[in-house]
């Protein structure tokens, strides 16, 4: 059985890696005020109300935010690839599940754990677009503030951040990190 001293050091040592850029409590209260404007603006609206988690790296926010949503509201996530390998993030976005028809005739939400190059949620919007949806919004984590190789609207940002690597919360470096509670760098692609 661990004591608590030693429960302290292994978290430390999990994470001496990272610096922290955005702490929990940050992106918690971030969290609730983006859910406060998705529901004031789609709350009057007639029609149904269906977000769309971008896999994998939106689960942590989405999970978040439709806790704080007082909606009626359907959930279809779907699943796109875009960051082969490492530390890469624009090598393209490619859709691995059909999009949900149940978005026909509904206002979606895509919601994304970070907007960089554009090319996922410019994706994704050409792509629900052609099944007719009464609207269509996008809700990104994280607005990376580089040169966009796609246009690409965004409504809701909760953070602008600088063109970084970024982990926790979702997002991952080779399948690791999406488990912690802040938003950090790696101190080892810090210095690459």
């Amino acid at each position: 059985m661990m004591n608590d001293d030693t429960e302290k050091n292994q978290n430390t040592i999990e994470h001496e890696n990272i610096t922290v850029l955005i702490d929990e409590d940050r992106i918690a209260r971030r969290v609730a005020e983006l859910a406060a404007r998705i529901e004031s603006d789609l709350g009057s609206l007639e029609g149904e109300i269906t977000l769309v988690p971008i896999m994998t790296g939106s689960m942590l926010f989405v999970s978040d935010l439709i806790r704080r949503l007082k909606l009626p509201l359907r959930i279809a996530p779907v699943t796109v690839q875009s960051y082969p390998g490492t530390a890469t993030t624009s090598r393209g976005a490619h859709l691995q599940t059909p999009i949900p028809e149940v978005l026909r005739d509904s206002h979606v939400v895509l919601v994304d754990d970070i907007l960089d190059s554009g090319g996922t949620l410019s994706m994704l919007r050409r792509l629900v677009e052609a099944v007719e949806p009464r609207s269509i919004r996008a809700c990104v984590l994280l607005d990376k503030q580089v040169e966009r190789s796609h246009e690409v609207g965004c409504e809701y940002a909760g953070f602008e951040i600088a063109d970084e690597f970024v982990v926790g919360y979702g997002l991952d470096h080779d399948g690791l990190y999406r488990n912690l509670p802040f938003i950090g760098t790696l101190k080892a692609l810090e210095h690459d």
